[in-house]
């Protein structure tokens, strides 16, 4: 049976790949990212500096109550498959600060992923293979190492880059 699950993906990885201009995945393993289901911008072109305006989910934060870094600002959710959504947040305070932040907020100081470009992971349930896609997880990532000028982030004709991205996986509940 695991051979006929094989195409379907390849097929579904090749098409989202060929739809349009690409957008960065922020995490190795994560899913095609989506064209954004936000209406286009008005025609006015953006202004420097100006922040990017996605309409973030209900609260301004991700489901059940996972905190969000105080500055981030939502980016967009995407489906995770199985039932899950993971949120992107965008922020300029420099990666370290973030991780504290999470360090200091969740009471556990997480797991480094990676050390260069820098990625914390602090875990926020226990992951269910046979019915997650994503362990419920705060992500920290460093987009601006090795003199990257960021995390671009486009909804219509407006642009913002950060520097740190936050990825956020919700715990759920899974039926037993």
């Amino acid at each position: 049976m695991g051979s006929i699950e094989t195409p379907v993906r390849v097929t579904a990885i090749v098409s989202a790949q060929s739809a349009g201009t690409p957008r960065p995945s922020p995490f190795p393993g994560s899913a095609p990212a989506r064209p954004s289901e936000q209406a286009p911008a008005a025609s006015a072109p953006p202004v420097a500096g100006q922040p990017l305006v996605v309409e973030p989910p209900k609260g301004g934060k991700a489901p059940e109550g996972t905190p969000v870094y105080p500055s981030a600002e939502f980016i967009d959710s995407y489906d995770a498959g199985l039932g899950q959504r993971y949120y992107l947040y965008g922020s300029n305070a420099p990666y370290a600060d973030v991780v504290t932040y999470y360090k200091n907020t969740l009471k556990n100081g997480g797991r480094e992923i990676y050390k260069a470009p820098a990625m914390q992971q602090f875990d926020l349930g226990k992951f269910q293979d046979d019915a997650m896609a994503f362990p419920p997880s705060v992500v920290v990532k460093d987009y601006t190492w090795n003199g990257s000028a960021g995390y671009l982030a486009a909804v219509g004709t407006t642009e913002k880059r950060y520097r740190t991205i936050i990825q956020i996986v919700p715990p759920t509940t899974v039926p037993r």
